[in-house]
């Protein structure tokens, strides 16, 4: 197995190393977190030090998954993102045993499909996202870059997601709708209509409340 180092020790870590563990492709040589937490143990695995010290540890270890949650933005997985790059470091594709990814499926490094996700035929999926555990992508949609499908959620059909956004569990987007970039679509809500404009947006029918 190669070993991988994971960046980030929170909730989303803790599902990330299921993930992993489900693969059985990388062994998990330990997490890097805020200094604060160096030592602490994260589902048997250690908290070995900070970001701080990716150079060093990438003189050793080549493998790196982000391991930080998106919700509100992508900022800290994409400073993460370009540390790892800076030192050489690689973000391999990461797809659990559980999930069904289509051969005619494109999925770009440094993302990570989750338990029970779907990605279909001719769906693309851009660098570093997470698409979450039962999440469907259906066939020619697009996902961009640093962008987060959540639990459950479906885009149907040809629906291109932008980069930098939040599609919130359960959330259905219709076929043939575009999302532009840094959008966060709450829970539960059911996008019918193109999006155009950065935000946050709710409901069915949807509205734009920031």
């Amino acid at each position: 197995m190669e070993q991988i180092i994971l960046i980030g020790g929170g909730g989303h870590c803790i599902s990330a190393i299921d993930v992993l563990e489900s693969t059985s492709q990388y062994q998990i040589i330990g997490i890097l977190d805020i200094p604060d937490k160096v030592g602490l143990d994260i589902q048997g695995y250690p908290v070995i030090g900070s970001d701080d010290q990716l150079e060093e540890i990438a003189t050793d270890i080549s493998n790196f998954l982000i391991t930080v949650g998106q919700i509100q933005n992508a900022n800290i997985r994409q400073k993460i993102f370009d540390k790892v790059l800076k030192v050489n470091g690689k973000l391999p594709i990461i797809t659990s045993d559980l999930a069904y990814i289509s051969k005619y499926a494109q999925i770009d490094e440094g993302t990570i499909v989750m338990h029970g996700a779907i990605v279909n035929a001719s769906a693309k999926i851009g660098k570093a996202c997470i698409i979450n555990s039962k999440a469907l992508i259906e066939h020619e949609t697009s996902v961009g870059d640093f962008t987060h499908i959540s639990t459950g959620s479906i885009l149907n059909g040809q629906v291109s997601i932008g980069n930098n956004c939040f599609i919130g569990s359960n959330t259905v987007v219709a076929n043939n709708i575009t999302v532009c970039d840094n959008v966060i679509v709450a829970a539960g809500s059911q996008v019918l209509k193109s999006i155009t404009k950065p935000g946050t947006y709710i409901g069915n029918p949807l509205r734009k409340i920031r």
